[in-house]
Protein backbone atom coordinates (compact mmCIF):
# COMPACT_ATOMS: atom_id res chain seq x y z
CA UNK A 1 0.00 0.00 0.00
CA UNK A 2 1.17 3.66 -0.18
CA UNK A 3 1.42 5.68 2.54
CA UNK A 4 2.94 8.80 3.26
CA UNK A 5 6.02 8.11 6.03
CA UNK A 6 8.96 10.75 8.10
CA UNK A 7 11.93 9.16 9.58
CA UNK A 8 13.02 11.73 11.42
CA UNK A 9 10.99 14.67 13.61
CA UNK A 10 10.56 18.04 11.31
CA UNK A 11 12.21 15.92 8.39
CA UNK A 12 11.15 15.27 5.27
CA UNK A 13 7.17 13.19 4.78
CA UNK A 14 7.65 11.09 1.68
CA UNK A 15 5.33 8.52 -0.34
CA UNK A 16 6.59 5.09 -0.18
CA UNK A 17 5.17 1.36 -0.67
CA UNK A 18 4.72 -0.63 2.71
CA UNK A 19 2.87 -3.90 3.56
CA UNK A 20 -0.44 -3.43 4.50
CA UNK A 21 -1.81 -3.37 8.35
CA UNK A 22 -2.41 -7.08 10.03
CA UNK A 23 -5.89 -6.93 11.51
CA UNK A 24 -5.65 -7.32 15.62
CA UNK A 25 -7.98 -10.00 16.70
CA UNK A 26 -10.17 -7.47 18.31
CA UNK A 27 -9.58 -4.76 15.31
CA UNK A 28 -10.57 -3.96 11.88
CA UNK A 29 -8.71 -2.89 8.98
CA UNK A 30 -10.13 0.35 7.03
CA UNK A 31 -9.80 1.08 3.50
CA UNK A 32 -9.03 4.84 3.94
CA UNK A 33 -11.44 7.31 1.48
CA UNK A 34 -10.31 10.70 3.66
CA UNK A 35 -8.65 11.66 6.04
CA UNK A 36 -8.40 15.38 7.69
CA UNK A 37 -4.79 17.38 8.15
CA UNK A 38 -5.13 18.29 11.60
CA UNK A 39 -2.74 20.63 13.68
CA UNK A 40 -2.28 17.68 16.24
CA UNK A 41 -0.41 15.60 12.97
CA UNK A 42 1.77 18.52 12.93
CA UNK A 43 2.68 18.54 16.43
CA UNK A 44 3.45 14.70 15.92
CA UNK A 45 5.67 15.14 12.88
CA UNK A 46 7.13 18.49 15.00
CA UNK A 47 8.19 15.70 18.06
CA UNK A 48 5.78 17.11 20.55
CA UNK A 49 3.95 14.09 21.22
CA UNK A 50 5.70 11.20 23.39
CA UNK A 51 3.56 8.93 21.21
CA UNK A 52 5.16 9.10 18.19
CA UNK A 53 7.71 6.35 17.22
CA UNK A 54 10.11 6.77 14.34
CA UNK A 55 9.49 5.89 11.38
CA UNK A 56 5.99 7.07 11.36
CA UNK A 57 2.54 7.80 9.45
CA UNK A 58 0.35 10.57 10.56
CA UNK A 59 -3.35 10.81 10.13
CA UNK A 60 -6.14 10.97 13.06
CA UNK A 61 -9.02 12.00 11.59
CA UNK A 62 -10.03 9.28 9.23
CA UNK A 63 -13.30 7.43 7.07
CA UNK A 64 -13.37 4.74 4.88
CA UNK A 65 -15.13 1.24 4.44
CA UNK A 66 -14.33 -1.53 6.29
CA UNK A 67 -11.76 -4.21 4.40
CA UNK A 68 -11.44 -7.24 7.23
CA UNK A 69 -12.52 -7.85 10.70
CA UNK A 70 -10.09 -9.45 13.33
CA UNK A 71 -12.17 -13.02 14.77
CA UNK A 72 -13.01 -11.38 17.76
CA UNK A 73 -15.21 -8.46 16.41
CA UNK A 74 -19.09 -9.01 16.77
CA UNK A 75 -20.40 -5.90 15.41
CA UNK A 76 -19.10 -4.84 12.39
CA UNK A 77 -18.77 -6.36 9.09
CA UNK A 78 -16.56 -6.12 5.94
CA UNK A 79 -18.16 -3.63 3.43
CA UNK A 80 -19.48 -0.82 6.08
CA UNK A 81 -18.86 2.62 5.74
CA UNK A 82 -17.09 4.24 9.33
CA UNK A 83 -15.52 6.81 10.97
CA UNK A 84 -14.04 6.73 14.24
CA UNK A 85 -13.09 9.03 17.72
CA UNK A 86 -9.11 10.49 17.44
CA UNK A 87 -9.11 8.63 20.68
CA UNK A 88 -9.94 5.35 20.94
CA UNK A 89 -11.05 3.27 24.19
CA UNK A 90 -9.68 -0.20 25.21
CA UNK A 91 -13.05 -0.99 26.62
CA UNK A 92 -12.60 -2.48 29.66
CA UNK A 93 -10.59 0.24 31.80
CA UNK A 94 -12.41 2.19 35.05
CA UNK A 95 -12.91 5.46 32.19
CA UNK A 96 -14.18 3.27 29.61
CA UNK A 97 -16.41 1.21 31.69
CA UNK A 98 -17.97 4.73 33.46
CA UNK A 99 -18.49 5.96 29.54
CA UNK A 100 -15.71 7.53 29.06
CA UNK A 101 -13.35 5.86 26.47
CA UNK A 102 -12.26 9.63 25.32
CA UNK A 103 -9.90 9.49 28.33
CA UNK A 104 -9.26 5.61 28.26
CA UNK A 105 -6.12 4.60 30.70
CA UNK A 106 -4.99 2.38 27.13
CA UNK A 107 -5.82 4.88 25.03
CA UNK A 108 -5.25 3.82 21.35
CA UNK A 109 -4.73 6.75 18.13
CA UNK A 110 -4.07 6.18 15.12
CA UNK A 111 -1.25 8.43 14.04
CA UNK A 112 -0.01 8.52 17.31
CA UNK A 113 0.44 5.14 19.60
CA UNK A 114 0.18 3.20 15.84
CA UNK A 115 0.04 4.35 12.04
CA UNK A 116 -1.95 6.42 10.93
CA UNK A 117 -4.28 7.09 8.12
CA UNK A 118 -1.95 9.07 5.77
CA UNK A 119 -1.93 5.40 3.99
CA UNK A 120 -4.49 3.39 1.70
CA UNK A 121 -5.05 1.00 4.61
CA UNK A 122 -5.08 1.88 8.71
CA UNK A 123 -6.07 -0.44 11.64
CA UNK A 124 -8.32 0.05 14.86
CA UNK A 125 -8.15 -1.63 17.89
CA UNK A 126 -10.84 -2.75 19.70
CA UNK A 127 -13.27 -2.29 17.17
CA UNK A 128 -16.76 -2.91 18.80
CA UNK A 129 -15.88 0.09 21.23
CA UNK A 130 -14.48 2.58 18.64
CA UNK A 131 -16.37 2.60 15.20
CA UNK A 132 -19.32 4.62 14.29
CA UNK A 133 -21.75 4.26 11.23
CA UNK A 134 -21.54 6.25 8.70
CA UNK A 135 -24.89 7.39 7.19
CA UNK A 136 -24.94 7.41 3.15
CA UNK A 137 -25.97 11.18 3.28
CA UNK A 138 -22.38 12.21 4.76
CA UNK A 139 -19.70 11.81 2.23
CA UNK A 140 -16.48 10.75 3.78
CA UNK A 141 -14.55 13.66 3.51
CA UNK A 142 -16.96 15.39 5.70
CA UNK A 143 -16.90 11.89 8.03
CA UNK A 144 -13.28 12.30 8.31
CA UNK A 145 -13.76 15.79 9.68
CA UNK A 146 -15.73 14.95 12.42
CA UNK A 147 -12.91 13.00 13.94
CA UNK A 148 -10.98 15.15 16.19
CA UNK A 149 -11.72 19.19 15.64
CA UNK A 150 -15.53 18.97 14.94
CA UNK A 151 -16.66 16.19 17.76
CA UNK A 152 -13.83 17.37 20.42
CA UNK A 153 -15.36 21.10 19.96
CA UNK A 154 -19.55 19.72 20.02
CA UNK A 155 -18.65 18.06 23.10
CA UNK A 156 -16.59 20.43 24.87
CA UNK A 157 -19.56 23.04 24.20
CA UNK A 158 -22.69 21.00 24.14
CA UNK A 159 -21.32 18.68 26.95
CA UNK A 160 -18.62 20.09 28.86
CA UNK A 161 -19.38 23.43 29.00
CA UNK A 162 -23.49 22.64 28.93
CA UNK A 163 -23.72 25.54 26.53
CA UNK A 164 -27.55 26.74 26.60
CA UNK A 165 -29.31 29.07 23.82
CA UNK A 166 -29.15 32.76 24.36
CA UNK A 167 -25.57 32.64 26.23
CA UNK A 168 -22.64 34.46 24.66
CA UNK A 169 -19.46 32.47 23.56
CA UNK A 170 -15.90 33.97 22.54
CA UNK A 171 -13.78 31.65 20.28
CA UNK A 172 -9.99 32.25 20.09
CA UNK A 173 -8.48 31.11 16.62
CA UNK A 174 -10.49 30.24 13.44
CA UNK A 175 -8.70 27.32 12.50
CA UNK A 176 -10.56 24.00 11.85
CA UNK A 177 -11.02 23.87 15.54
CA UNK A 178 -12.55 27.30 15.81
CA UNK A 179 -14.69 27.18 12.58
CA UNK A 180 -16.30 24.09 13.91
CA UNK A 181 -17.05 25.74 17.27
CA UNK A 182 -18.28 28.88 16.09
CA UNK A 183 -21.13 26.81 13.93
CA UNK A 184 -21.88 24.28 16.69
CA UNK A 185 -22.19 27.44 19.40
CA UNK A 186 -24.42 28.75 16.63
CA UNK A 187 -26.68 26.09 15.86
CA UNK A 188 -27.24 25.87 19.90
CA UNK A 189 -28.48 29.26 19.93
CA UNK A 190 -25.59 31.28 21.50
CA UNK A 191 -24.29 35.25 20.61
CA UNK A 192 -20.74 34.10 19.21
CA UNK A 193 -17.66 36.51 18.88
CA UNK A 194 -14.94 35.28 16.95
CA UNK A 195 -11.70 35.70 17.74
CA UNK A 196 -8.54 35.65 14.86
CA UNK A 197 -5.67 37.54 13.35
CA UNK A 198 -6.85 36.53 9.59
CA UNK A 199 -9.51 38.11 7.86
CA UNK A 200 -10.12 35.40 5.66
CA UNK A 201 -11.22 32.97 8.66
CA UNK A 202 -13.04 35.67 10.03
CA UNK A 203 -15.18 36.40 7.01
CA UNK A 204 -15.22 32.63 7.24
CA UNK A 205 -16.81 32.42 10.72
CA UNK A 206 -19.11 35.46 10.01
CA UNK A 207 -20.62 33.13 7.22
CA UNK A 208 -21.48 29.76 9.03
CA UNK A 209 -22.54 31.91 12.83
CA UNK A 210 -20.91 34.66 14.02
CA UNK A 211 -22.28 37.76 15.25
CA UNK A 212 -19.71 39.81 15.88
CA UNK A 213 -15.65 39.54 14.59
CA UNK A 214 -12.63 40.80 16.26
CA UNK A 215 -8.87 40.94 14.70
CA UNK A 216 -6.77 40.35 17.41
CA UNK A 217 -3.72 42.15 15.83
CA UNK A 218 -4.75 45.36 17.67
CA UNK A 219 -3.74 43.75 21.23
CA UNK A 220 -6.80 45.24 22.28
CA UNK A 221 -8.88 41.88 22.28
CA UNK A 222 -10.25 41.18 26.29
CA UNK A 223 -10.91 44.90 27.35
CA UNK A 224 -12.98 44.60 23.56
CA UNK A 225 -15.03 41.64 24.45
CA UNK A 226 -15.32 42.73 28.21
CA UNK A 227 -17.21 45.89 26.87
CA UNK A 228 -18.93 44.39 24.22
CA UNK A 229 -20.72 41.78 26.39
CA UNK A 230 -20.70 44.10 29.74
CA UNK A 231 -18.58 41.86 31.56
CA UNK A 232 -17.35 39.11 29.89
CA UNK A 233 -19.03 36.46 27.77
CA UNK A 234 -20.59 33.16 29.48
CA UNK A 235 -18.73 30.31 27.84
CA UNK A 236 -14.99 30.89 25.64
CA UNK A 237 -12.71 28.69 23.23
CA UNK A 238 -9.37 28.90 23.00
CA UNK A 239 -9.30 26.56 19.94
CA UNK A 240 -5.64 27.75 18.97
CA UNK A 241 -3.70 26.62 21.85
CA UNK A 242 -1.18 29.07 22.70
CA UNK A 243 -0.07 30.76 26.08
CA UNK A 244 -1.59 34.26 24.64
CA UNK A 245 -5.15 32.58 23.97
CA UNK A 246 -5.70 30.52 26.34
CA UNK A 247 -4.87 33.28 28.95
CA UNK A 248 -6.73 35.64 26.97
CA UNK A 249 -10.07 33.51 26.62
CA UNK A 250 -9.85 33.21 30.31
CA UNK A 251 -10.11 36.70 31.19
CA UNK A 252 -12.89 37.23 29.13
CA UNK A 253 -14.98 35.34 31.00
CA UNK A 254 -17.90 36.88 32.91
CA UNK A 255 -18.43 35.57 36.58
CA UNK A 256 -19.10 31.72 36.66
CA UNK A 257 -17.86 31.63 32.86
CA UNK A 258 -17.10 28.16 31.52
CA UNK A 259 -13.23 28.43 29.65
CA UNK A 260 -13.29 25.16 27.16
CA UNK A 261 -9.29 24.28 26.33
CA UNK A 262 -9.27 22.26 22.92
CA UNK A 263 -5.96 23.42 21.67
CA UNK A 264 -3.28 21.72 21.98
CA UNK A 265 -0.57 23.38 24.35
CA UNK A 266 2.42 21.36 23.20
CA UNK A 267 5.87 22.30 22.11
CA UNK A 268 6.78 26.35 23.33
CA UNK A 269 3.43 26.50 24.19
CA UNK A 270 3.30 23.92 27.51
CA UNK A 271 1.62 24.62 30.28
CA UNK A 272 0.58 28.51 29.44
CA UNK A 273 0.05 31.25 32.48
CA UNK A 274 -3.44 30.69 33.96
CA UNK A 275 -4.89 33.70 35.37
CA UNK A 276 -5.57 32.20 38.97
CA UNK A 277 -6.79 35.36 40.89
CA UNK A 278 -9.31 35.37 38.27
CA UNK A 279 -10.63 32.17 38.33
CA UNK A 280 -10.80 32.22 42.20
CA UNK A 281 -12.49 36.21 42.18
CA UNK A 282 -14.87 35.22 39.12
CA UNK A 283 -15.68 31.70 40.08
CA UNK A 284 -14.63 30.62 36.99
CA UNK A 285 -14.54 26.75 35.34
CA UNK A 286 -11.81 25.67 33.53
CA UNK A 287 -12.91 22.55 31.42
CA UNK A 288 -11.14 20.34 28.59
CA UNK A 289 -11.83 18.53 26.18
CA UNK A 290 -10.33 15.06 24.72
CA UNK A 291 -12.82 13.85 21.78
CA UNK A 292 -15.72 12.33 22.00
CA UNK A 293 -16.76 8.72 22.71
CA UNK A 294 -18.15 6.81 19.52
CA UNK A 295 -21.56 6.35 21.84
CA UNK A 296 -21.96 9.78 21.72
CA UNK A 297 -21.98 10.41 17.91
CA UNK A 298 -25.38 9.35 17.10
CA UNK A 299 -26.43 13.09 18.78
CA UNK A 300 -24.10 15.12 16.99
CA UNK A 301 -24.62 12.79 13.84
CA UNK A 302 -28.85 13.54 13.86
CA UNK A 303 -27.93 17.40 13.62
CA UNK A 304 -25.86 17.00 10.92
CA UNK A 305 -28.91 15.02 9.03
CA UNK A 306 -31.12 17.65 10.07
CA UNK A 307 -29.33 20.31 8.70
CA UNK A 308 -28.69 22.47 11.88
CA UNK A 309 -25.01 21.34 11.35
CA UNK A 310 -23.74 21.67 8.50
CA UNK A 311 -19.72 20.50 8.86
CA UNK A 312 -19.47 20.08 5.45
CA UNK A 313 -19.25 24.00 4.88
CA UNK A 314 -16.20 24.16 6.58
CA UNK A 315 -13.98 21.99 3.96
CA UNK A 316 -11.97 24.61 1.99
CA UNK A 317 -9.59 22.04 0.49
CA UNK A 318 -9.31 18.40 -1.10
CA UNK A 319 -5.32 17.26 -1.53
CA UNK A 320 -4.47 13.84 -2.45
CA UNK A 321 -1.70 12.07 -0.32
CA UNK A 322 1.03 13.82 -1.70
CA UNK A 323 -0.17 17.54 -1.37
CA UNK A 324 -1.37 16.54 2.13
CA UNK A 325 1.94 15.29 2.86
CA UNK A 326 3.73 18.87 1.82
CA UNK A 327 0.49 20.77 3.47
CA UNK A 328 1.59 19.04 7.00
CA UNK A 329 4.85 20.41 7.40
CA UNK A 330 3.78 23.93 6.66
CA UNK A 331 1.17 24.06 9.31
CA UNK A 332 2.37 26.77 11.43
CA UNK A 333 2.26 28.85 8.85
CA UNK A 334 -1.81 28.32 9.12
CA UNK A 335 -2.15 27.07 5.34
CA UNK A 336 -5.92 27.03 4.24
CA UNK A 337 -9.16 28.72 5.67
CA UNK A 338 -10.98 26.02 6.72
CA UNK A 339 -10.61 21.82 7.08
CA UNK A 340 -8.11 20.61 4.91
CA UNK A 341 -8.52 16.73 4.26
CA UNK A 342 -6.91 14.76 1.76
CA UNK A 343 -9.44 12.08 -0.56
CA UNK A 344 -8.23 8.71 -1.96
CA UNK A 345 -9.06 7.32 -5.35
Amino acid sequence: MKAAIFDEYQGPIRIRDVDEPVCPPDGVVIRVAACGICRSDWHGWMGHDSDVRLPHVPGHELSGTIQECGPDVQQWKPGQRVTTPFSCGCGTCHECVRGQPQICNDYTQPGFTHWGAFADYVIIRHADVNLVSVPDSIDFATAASLGCRFATSFRGLIEQAQLQAGESVAVFGCGGVGLSAVMIASAAGADVIAVDIDGDRLSMAEGIGAHTLINAADGETVRRILRQTSGGVDVSVDALGSRETCYQSIASLRKQGRHVQIGLTLGPETDPPVPMSLVIARELQLLGSHGMAAASYPRMLHLIASGRLQPHKLISDRLSLPEGALFLTRMDDFPGRGVTVIEFA
